[in-house]
């Protein structure tokens, strides 16, 4: 019997038993994974948010794992066929994989011609035959002729005896375990193009050809190579490299030595080789490619996944610019410029379309139009988009500010991802119902500028572009886990819950669309919250939602100064007892770091309140309300450098880093284009994960190495002490923006492939040469 579920989760964790049990009562119970990582430290022992989300995901795993389980012991049981043996082995399975294959032979199926061969009597030639070489077939398949059941010549009681033994190595556990595990160890995916696909399938060319060992396969590289499957462009086998193809496969060997099958030369020898022989390739081998397939794909997935997932991490806990009146601009050629002026809370004050490029070319009204709203509204940020025409903008609003250099102005170039979806939203509508949809992507862009997370959250996840080919992977699964991301970020900064949206506040643990909702009705018929307990007087806002919710609602000016700290309700008795034993008020107390710094924590703990959450409450005393989010800054693109056609290699550059891949950055350095620092670019030392040097959303110096106009790729680096060779850029070769990725082309090629057939081993290099290169084949799929 495997030990209890929560044993098996600590041990997977390394954290002790008790942990793991605390943390299991308190997630059965209903609270959230912020809300016990933020406050019940003490009863899970310090359990972070990251182990939680593990716990909470392996917790679920090995549950179902427990439910089907039980499901095939009673399947088994009323065959009757459930022998002390067979229990001890189902009960000892650890993985749902083991447990399918032992249940494999007794499951209910499609009446198999191995079942037909049984009903006819075929059984005991099966075993005969198997277990004494010495026989010889025909004679003895003489003996089982059956016309009546349909085995009436020997060849069809030979077939049907070959039927029985082919099942019974296909669906033998221990068997299918090794042979999946040396398939996993040596196997090779191979791709090739499907003849008369060439032409159609072009994007594709550099896979045509390709082979890499399934165990080390990158994730961006299998799901490239299965969407090309999908596309029905690419075939694609799984086999292991045989020097000669004619010779029987390994795996054969294994089949006969699990069953005792020699070839010494005696009668029934041959006979029982070429049932191994059918039953690895009409069963084994067919069964086999497809699971190990499937695996490779749910591991791609992952990690595509938890890729996302930090990127988007990173994009909404990127710098706010804060609560200033903001110009956003949303770029456009014929269509214009449109303007929209958010005040400091993210009200929309003013709107205005205008028409400097073609085919108007109507400049000098653009820049008197947006320095007059600048003006009158007081406006110290322009946040311009970086779509279509964003450079272009920026040079506009350059001249804007060159002309009205009295105006406090400062222009930052925001990623526009995910803007439009917004603008057609059903929340964008109710929002600015009389505001026109080209509009409110200009008002989104204002606002993400003042706070990326508050605004982000309107907009579903996977449109915000950070991903890796996520519209290939299982799309329940990314929500998930990208709606864990979001639920982890806005907890961890907070909400006013006295300016937050709906959309902001339904993203509060403990809360849901419907409370948010019921919270902002409140607040727009009584006025703003004057304390976190007037929360309870929202309808349906019950005990356990307040518990779980209170701690990450701000009331900034209440009646309360802890109501606008991170210290939480149940807990305000503790800063009572701090503040009786220092003689203080709160008001004192707050924000006064020295004295704080000289308190021990540890005298004002509890049997409730332990060591960690009264630190947490100086600490959070010490600095109210703080937010973990980084001090914004901008990055500054250089003047004239605007297309692909202005760069140079050797030019050093500021840019701002849009997505973080296994294999590198890529980078927007104002071209339209984004480049590619490959990860051995992006350090003077050796880089594992990209994700430990750079996040998205980062402003970074980088320098062009090469630059494909024909394939819009750019190659930069971060190690801007390199000298260029005459081989550095080819090392960069076709290292640019893959256009794939790009959030201003949303093709979907998935550039070249790192591989050719002739040698798998050079699919994982990455050194230099045509490192750089090779990683734009390895680059993710399109929006």
């Amino acid at each position: 019997m495997l030990p209890p579920i929560e044993d098996r989760l600590a041990a997977e964790l390394g954290v002790p038993s008790y942990q793991v049990n605390a943390a299991v009562r308190l997630l059965d119970e209903g609270a959230t994974v912020p809300f016990i990582a933020r406050y019940r430290k003490e009863v899970t022992g310090g359990l972070d948010d990251t182990q939680l989300r593990m716990l909470e995901e392996r917790l679920g795993y090995l549950r179902e794992l427990e439910a089907r389980r039980s499901t095939v012991l009673s399947s088994i049981e009323e065959q009757g066929k459930l022998t002390p043996a067979l229990r001890a082995e189902i009960e000892h399975a650890d993985t749902k994989q083991r447990l399918e294959d032992l249940y494999l032979p007794y499951k209910p199926k499609r009446r198999t011609k191995a079942q037909i061969a049984r009903e006819a009597g075929l059984a005991p030639l099966a075993e005969a035959l198997l277990a004494d070489p010495m026989l010889e077939p025909e004679a003895e398949a003489a003996r089982y002729l059956n016309a009546d059941a349909g085995f009436a010549e020997v060849k069809a009681v030979l077939d049907g005896a070959r039927q029985i033994l082919m099942e019974t190595f296909a669906e033998d556990a221990t068997l299918l375990g090794e042979l999946r595990g040396f398939m996993h160890e040596h196997g090779l995916v191979r791709a090739a193009v499907i003849e008369g696909k060439e032409a159609e399938g072009a994007k594709f060319r550099d896979w045509f050809d390709f082979q890499e060992p399934i165990a080390s396969m990158p994730s961006h590289r299998a799901l490239a190579l299965l969407r090309g499957r999908n596309e029905g462009v690419l075939r694609l086998t799984l086999d292991v490299d045989r020097p000669d193809p004619q010779a029987p496969h390994p795996c054969e060997g294994r089949i006969a030595a699990r069953f005792g099958i020699r070839n010494q030369g005696r009668p029934a020898d041959r006979w029982c080789a070429d049932t191994v022989r059918w039953a690895w390739s009409v069963k084994i081998s067919i069964h086999l490619e497809l699971e190990l397939m499937s695996e490779l794909r749910e591991r791609a997935e992952e990690e595509a996944i938890r890729v996302f997932a930090r990127n988007l991490k990173a994009l909404l806990l990127a710098a706010p610019a804060g609560s200033r009146n903001t110009i956003g601009l949303d770029p456009g050629i014929r269509t214009g410029v449109k303007v929209a002026v958010v005040d400091a809370t993210g009200k929309l004050v003013d709107t205005a379309t205008v028409y400097p490029f073609e085919p108007r070319r109507d400049r000098e009204t653009a820049i008197a139009t947006i320095a007059a709203l600048a003006r009158k509204h007081e406006v110290e940020l322009i946040a311009i988009g970086n779509g279509t025409a964003s450079r272009e903008t920026d040079a506009l609003a350059a001249e804007l500010m060159k002309r009205h250099a009295a105006l406090p102005l400062t222009k930052v170039m925001v990623s526009e991802a995910g803007a439009s979806v917004y603008s057609a939203s059903e929340l964008a509508a109710k929002e600015f119902p009389d505001v026109d949809v080209t509009l409110r992507g200009a008002v989104s862009i204002a606002r993400r500028l003042q706070d990326p997370l508050a605004e982000l959250v309107k907009i579903d996840p996977k449109s915000i572009g950070v991903g890796q080919y996520q519209h290939d992977v299982n799309q329940s699964r990314l929500a998930k886990s990208l709606d864990a991301v979001v639920e982890d970020c806005v907890n961890a900064v907070g909400v006013d819950v006295n300016t937050a949206s709906a959309p902001l506040l339904a993203r509060i643990s403990g809360l849901n669309a419907t409370l948010a909702a019921n919270i902002v009705e409140l607040r727009n018929n009584q006025g703003p919250f004057r304390s976190r307990n007037a929360l309870k007087d929202v309808p349906r806002l019950g005990a356990k939602t307040f518990e779980q919710a209170a701690g990450f609602l701000r009331i900034s000016n209440g009646d309360n100064p802890l109501d606008a700290s991170s210290v939480h309700p149940e807990a305000y008795p503790v800063v009572q007892r701090i503040l009786a034993k220092v003689h203080k008020s709160v008001r004192e107390l707050m924000g006064n770091g020295g004295f704080l710094k000289s308190l021990q924590a540890a005298e004002f703990t509890d049997e409730r309140f332990g060591l960690p959450t009264v630190q947490d409450i100086l600490l959070e005393l010490e600095k109210p309300g703080r937010d973990p989010r980084p001090e914004f800054r901008t990055a500054s693109f250089r003047e004239g450098v605007e297309t692909l056609k202005d760069l140079q290699p050797g030019m050093q550059l500021e840019g701002v880093v849009t997505n973080v891949t296994n294999f590198g950055a890529f980078v927007d350095i104002g071209v339209h284009q984004d480049g590619l620092v490959h990860i051995s670019a992006l350090s003077n030392t050796f880089v594992k994960d990209p994700h430990s040097v750079v996040k998205a959303g980062q402003v970074v110096k980088v320098k062009v190495l090469e630059v494909d106009i024909a394939r819009h790729r750019i190659a930069l680096t971060m190690r801007l002490a390199d000298e260029l060779t005459p081989r550095a850029s080819g090392a960069a070769a076709g290292a640019a923006a893959d256009p794939a990725r790009n959030t201003r082309n949303r093709a979907s090629d998935p550039a070249r492939a790192p591989t050719r057939r002739t040698s798998a081993t050079t699919a994982n290099s990455n050194a230099a040469g045509n490192a750089l290169a090779d990683a734009f084949a390895r680059a993710r799929g399109g929006k």
